[in-house]
């Protein structure tokens, strides 16, 4: 079995992009692998929160990963502030990193463009990532496009440590979802959907009302063509729908051309609207039945503790190889 991490960060309900392009497949996942699904938070104050909200947004996302399917018996769901191994490691990694590489990162530059103040912690936040995914000998971390580059730095700090100190970290693999993997923008289906979107009108979120989600996807942008056919290029909103259509239902894109063959684009967003009014409705049940319990605490609290036994080997080995703290002496 190999290990596989991924993080999400609580900056906001996830839409129906994340759950395509993420939490199906980690649920998936889960029943072959070692999973460690982590929530992120350090990464989240990059850029200003507020308190409370981020709070809310964490417990969020825990609930949904499991309402999605997470099963907290196969897989290690925590949050990434409670096991401290993260940010010790995160600061061991900065170390060796160079400001010419941080500088570069893409997400840096489009975040910081234009900006008089930027934090500090927006440029070096990437050797933090890398700590969360090198603490669990991770062989497989899956993500989208727009992550690439953060985890080419990962396995480029991982090879730098080994070959600098001792032979400590895992070489993670990328893997990259080839169905559902980038889900567009409703308004503009060029750029990808985002749950930090200004226009509400962009994305789905997995807790929208089924009025709201239908509302949504009859005002989503297509064309005059009045065709239900997959073109990408020429006809990104039609095809960002088929995609989402054949991602919630599991029928081929084929078939759902043949399908609405003939038929106008009311017809299909309405037959789109439902297949992902079917998808979140469980969801939707299950979330709201973990947001305030008990139980969603208990499972959180043992996932920190299996996840620190883990990170806290790892990071052991790292601390012996660099050369800090004491070798405790034989008594």
């Amino acid at each position: 079995m190999k290990t596989i991490f991924s993080g999400i960060q609580p900056s906001g309900t996830l839409t129906i992009g994340n759950y395509i392009g993420a939490m199906q497949q980690f649920v998936k996942l889960q029943n072959d692998h070692h999973c460690y699904f982590c929530i992120v938070d350090e990464h989240a104050i990059t850029v200003s929160q507020d308190r409370l909200k981020l709070r809310h947004n964490i417990r969020s996302l825990a609930a949904l990963y499991l309402a999605s399917g997470i099963d907290p018996e196969k897989s290690t769901l925590f949050i990434q502030s409670e096991v401290s191994a993260h940010t010790q490691l995160g600061w061991m990694l900065q170390s060796i990193s160079y400001m010419g590489e941080l500088e570069r990162m893409t997400q840096f530059k489009d975040k910081s463009a234009g900006k008089e103040a930027v934090s500090s912690s927006l440029l070096t936040y990437p050797p933090l990532m890398a700590a969360d995914i090198l603490l669990y000998n991770t062989d497989i971390v899956p993500v989208g496009e727009d992550q690439k580059q953060h985890l080419e730095l990962t396995r480029n700090l991982a090879q730098r440590f080994n070959n600098k100190f001792n032979d400590i970290f895992t070489i993670p693999e990328v893997q990259i979802s080839e169905v559902g993997a980038r889900i567009m923008s409703l308004q503009e289906p060029t750029k990808k959907m985002s749950k930090s979107d200004e226009n509400e009108k962009a994305f789905i979120s997995m807790l929208d009302e089924p009025k709201k989600i239908e509302k949504k996807i009859k005002s989503a942008v297509t064309d005059s063509e009045g065709v239900v056919k997959f073109d990408k290029e020429n006809k990104p909103g039609v095809s960002n729908l088929l995609t989402i259509y054949a991602s919630c239902t599991g029928e081929s894109i084929e078939a759902i051309e043949v399908k609405f063959e003939g038929k106008g684009y009311g017809e299909f967003k309405q037959g789109v609207a439902n297949a992902v009014i079917d998808v979140l409705a469980p969801i939707q049940e299950k979330y709201n039945a973990l947001i305030e319990s008990e139980a969603l605490d208990e499972i959180l609290d043992n996932g920190a503790d299996r996840a620190a036994k883990t990170a806290n080997k790892t990071l052991a080995k790292a601390k012996k190889a660099m050369g800090l703290g004491r070798v405790k002496r034989k008594k």
